[in-house]
C-alpha cells in the first residue's frame, strides 16, 4: 500500500534540536526565556516589523489585536469572508459582529472595491465598523494598498491576517507589515511551525508592550503604566494565557533560518503541478498578482467539470481512496452555520471558489515521487471521467 500524502506537514531543520536542547540545559522551560526574546527580535528583522510579540497562536493573536484597537461588545468588524474560521471567531470573543466582504478572482484576497463601497455606504449612515480585518489567503498578499487607503480615509484600525502568508512580498514588502497590527501563524501546517503558536506585530511599541502585559495574565506591574511589579499578584484588567513557551520560540528560531529555503521547495512544488496539470481542461491554478510574490503555501486550483469531466468533490474522493489529502478551498465564513445572521457584501466571487477550488498535498519535504503520484492520479480522474479519453501523463 502507498504511504500516505498529507497536504502539508512539518518540515524540521537542522538547528531547532539545538535550540530546545539548550532551552532544557539551562531550565529555561517555562513561556519566558531568551529564545522568545530572540525569536522575537529575528522575526522583526525577517518581516522588517519593529516590534513584535510571541503568543501561543495565531487565533490568540488576533484576539489580542482586536483588543489593542478597541473592539468592544456591539461593534462590528469587517472581516475576509474566503478564510478559516479562526479570522472571525475572535470577533466574536469580544461581543462583536463580524460583517463578511468578499474576495476578488485575481487574487482570491479581499475586493478593495467591494469595502470601499461598503464603507462609504456605512459613512452616509453614521455606522462605520470598528476595524477591518484582511486576510493574506494561501501564501498570497491582498492589494494592501487600496484596501490601507480605505481604512485610512476613514480613520479604521487595519489588522492583518497573514496567518498563511509569511514569506510573500507586497511590492517588496511583508505582508502583515502595512496596517496597524499584523498577526502570524506557526501552526504545524503552516510553512514555518513552533508546533503551535503566533506572532503579534507592529510598528507601535506601546502596542506591543501592551500585548505582552495582555498575553501574561495581565499581572499588574508588568504594564509600563502601572510602575513597579507588584511582590503579589494584583490583576486591574482582564487578561489572557497566551504567551508562547521558550521551548517552541526556540524551534521557531530554527525554522525561521530555513523560511527562504521552506519558500522555494512550495514555489517549485506549485511549478511542477503547473506545469503538468495546466495541460488539463477545465483547471485553472490560483492567480498570482503582479504586484507581489506568493509562497504557494498551498498550491490551489479550480476545476470546471464539465471541460475537465468531474467535478472538485469527485477529484478529491479519488485522491482519497490512494491516501493522497486534498482538501476544498475555505468555505466562506459568511455560508457557516454559525454565521448566518451575519451581513455579506459581495457577489459570489467567494462561493464560486469554494464549490470548484481544490488544495493539493504542498509540503516542502514532498518528494518527486510524492508530486507524480499526485499527478498521476488527477490524470486518471480525468482519463476514467472524460469523453474524450487522453492518456496518462507522467510529469517527472
Amino acid at each position: 500500500m502507498n504511504k500516505p500524502i498529507l497536504l502539508s506537514t512539518p518540515h524540521m531543520g537542522d538547528r531547532e534540536l539545538e535550540f530546545v536542547k539548550e532551552a532544557f540545559d539551562t531550565n529555561w522551560i517555562a513561556p519566558v526565556g531568551p529564545h522568545i526574546d530572540a525569536f522575537e527580535q529575528e522575526f522583526c528583522q525577517v518581516i522588517g516589523a519593529s516590534h513584535a510579540a510571541a503568543v501561543s497562536s495565531g487565533t490568540a493573536a488576533l484576539h489580542l489585536a482586536l483588543r489593542l484597537v478597541g473592539v468592544q461588545p456591539g461593534d462590528e468588524v469587517f472581516c475576509s469572508s474566503l478564510t478559516f474560521v479562526a479570522t472571525a471567531n475572535p470577533i466574536t470573543y469580544l461581543g462583536a459582529k463580524p460583517v463578511f466582504i468578499d474576495c476578488d478572482r485575481t487574487s482570491w484576497n479581499m475586493n478593495p472595491d467591494l469595502l470601499w463601497g461598503a464603507l462609504q455606504r456605512r459613512a452616509k449612515m453614521g455606522n462605520l465598523p470598528k476595524a477591518v480585518v484582511v486576510v493574506h489567503l494561501y501564501g498570497q498578499s491582498a492589494d494592501i494598498d487600496p484596501i490601507l487607503e480605505a481604512c485610512d480615509h476613514y480613520g479604521i484600525p487595519l489588522i492583518e491576517d497573514a496567518a498563511e502568508s509569511l514569506g510573500a512580498t507586497y511590492k517588496g514588502r511583508s505582508p502583515g507589515t502595512f496596517g496597524r497590527i499584523g498577526i502570524y501563524s506557526f501552526n504545524g501546517n503552516k510553512i514555518i511551525t513552533t508546533s503551535g503558536g503566533g506572532m503579534l506585530v507592529s510598528n507601535d511599541e506601546q502596542l506591543i508592550s501592551k500585548a505582552r502585559f495582555l498575553a501574561t495574565q495581565a499581572r499588574d506591574g508588568q504594564s509600563p503604566a502601572k510602575g513597579d511589579r507588584a511582590p503579589h499578584y494584583q490583576h486591574s484588567e482582564i487578561g489572557y494565557n497566551y504567551r508562547l513557551s521558550n521551548v517552541l520560540a526556540g524551534i521557531g528560531r530554527g525554522q525561521l533560518r530555513v523560511l527562504s529555503e521552506r519558500v522555494a521547495a512550495r514555489r517549485n512544488n506549485f511549478d511542477i503541478y503547473q506545469k503538468a496539470l495546466g495541460k488539463l481542461p477545465g483547471i485553472q491554478f490560483m492567480p498570482e498578482e503582479s504586484f507581489g510574490r506568493a509562497t504557494r503555501w498551498l498550491t490551489c486550483l479550480t476545476i470546471d467539470s464539465e471541460a475537465f469531466g468531474a467535478d472538485r468533490e469527485q477529484v478529491r474522493l479519488a485522491l482519497a481512496e490512494q491516501q493522497i489529502e486534498s482538501r476544498p478551498v475555505w468555505k466562506p465564513l459568511h455560508l457557516q452555520p454559525v454565521f448566518a445572521d451575519c451581513e455579506y457584501v459581495g457577489g459570489g466571487v467567494s462561493e464560486d471558489l469554494f464549490a470548484r477550488g481544490l488544495c493539493l498535498p504542498s509540503g516542502s519535504n514532498l518528494t518527486n515521487d510524492d508530486l507524480e503520484r499526485v499527478i498521476n492520479a488527477i490524470y486518471a480522474v480525468h482519463y476514467n471521467h472524460s469523453k474524450n479519453r487522453s492518456s496518462l501523463f507522467t510529469a517527472l
